[in-house]
C-alpha cells in the first residue's frame, strides 16, 4: 500500500507543470488579444479624419491680397513669430448680386415686349400691367378669353395667349395665372359656384400656354372666386374689372418658391 501511494505522488509532481504551461498560454492569448485590438484601426473614422486633412491642407486661396491688422498686413509678419494670425474674410459671390440684376432686367424687357403687344387693349383698359422688382402683373379681363359662365375659351383668346406665350416661352421664369369672378351666383350645372369657376378658368389659360411651348412645370392655377375684388360689386363697371385672369410673372424660376 505504501509503495502504491507513493506512486500516485510521484505522477502528480510529474504533472505540475502542466499548470504552469496551461497558465502561460493564457497570458499569452491575452497578450496577443490585447495587442491586436490596440493595433486595429477603425476604418470610419480614419477616413473621416483624412479626408478632412486633405481638405483643409488642399483648401483654394481665397484672398489674393493682404488683410490689413492694424497698421501691419499679413505679407509683413515675420515667418519666425507666435503671432496669431486672424483667417481670410470671404466676400459674398459677385455673380449673385449680377443675377438677380440680370433676372431684374429680364422682368422689365418682357414687360416692354407685352406692353407693345397689347398696346391698343391697353389703352382701351381691357388690359392691365403692373411691374415691381419681383413680379410682373398682366390682367385680362374675362371677356377678352370667356363667354359669361364658362370656362371654355372662345375664337379670340387663342390670339392673346398666343402673344403671351410668344414672350414666355424662350423665359424661365414662374408664371402663376390668377381667376377671379364678381359676386354674383353662377347659374350653372357645371360649376357650383364661382371657386370652381375661377379655378377651371385659370386652368384652361395655363393649358393653351402649355400648348403654346410654355414649360408646364413653371406654372400653377389658382382661382379666387369673388374674394378678392378690385372694384365695388354693386356697379356693372366694378363687376366687370372684378371678373378677371392674372397672369403674375415671377422674377424668379421656380413656382414652388414664387410668393406674392
Amino acid at each position: 500500500m505504501k509503495r502504491l501511494r507513493h506512486s500516485e505522488d510521484d505522477l502528480h509532481n510529474k504533472e505540475r507543470w502542466l499548470v504552469s504551461y496551461a497558465d502561460f498560454i493564457t497570458l499569452l492569448f491575452g497578450f496577443f488579444v490585447v495587442m491586436y485590438s490596440v493595433s486595429s484601426v477603425n476604418e470610419g473614422k480614419y477616413k473621416v479624419l483624412s479626408d478632412t486633412l486633405i481638405g483643409v491642407f488642399n483648401a483654394p486661396q481665397q484672398s489674393l491680397d493682404p488683410i490689413t491688422v492694424g497698421e501691419a498686413t499679413l505679407a509683413s509678419v515675420p515667418a519666425d513669430t507666435d503671432a496669431v494670425i486672424p483667417p481670410p474674410i470671404s466676400e459674398s459671390p459677385r455673380h449673385r448680386t449680377d443675377d438677380s440684376e440680370s433676372r431684374r432686367a429680364a422682368l422689365r424687357a418682357m414687360s416692354e415686349q407685352l406692353a407693345i403687344e397689347f398696346d391698343e387693349l391697353i389703352q382701351q383698359g381691357v388690359v392691365t400691367m403692373e411691374t415691381s422688382d419681383e413680379w410682373l402683373e398682366l390682367s385680362l379681363r374675362d371677356s377678352l378669353l370667356f363667354s359669361s359662365g364658362d370656362a371654355e375659351p372662345h375664337y379670340d383668346a387663342f390670339a392673346v395667349i398666343e402673344k403671351i406665350a410668344g414672350v414666355l416661352a424662350a423665359r424661365d421664369n414662374a408664371v402663376r395665372v390668377e381667376g377671379f369672378t364678381d359676386n354674383l351666383p353662377i347659374r350653372s350645372g357645371r360649376f357650383p359656384s364661382n371657386w370652381e369657376l375661377s379655378t377651371a378658368r385659370a386652368s384652361a389659360v395655363v393649358r393653351m400656354l402649355a400648348m403654346e411651348g410654355v414649360d408646364p412645370q413653371r406654372m400653377a392655377a389658382v382661382g379666387y372666386g369673388e374674394f378678392q375684388p378690385v372694384a365695388r360689386n354693386d356697379t356693372d363697371e366694378g363687376r366687370k374689372r372684378n371678373r378677371r385672369v392674372v397672369l403674375l410673372i415671377s422674377r424668379d424660376a421656380s413656382i414652388r418658391g414664387a410668393m406674392r
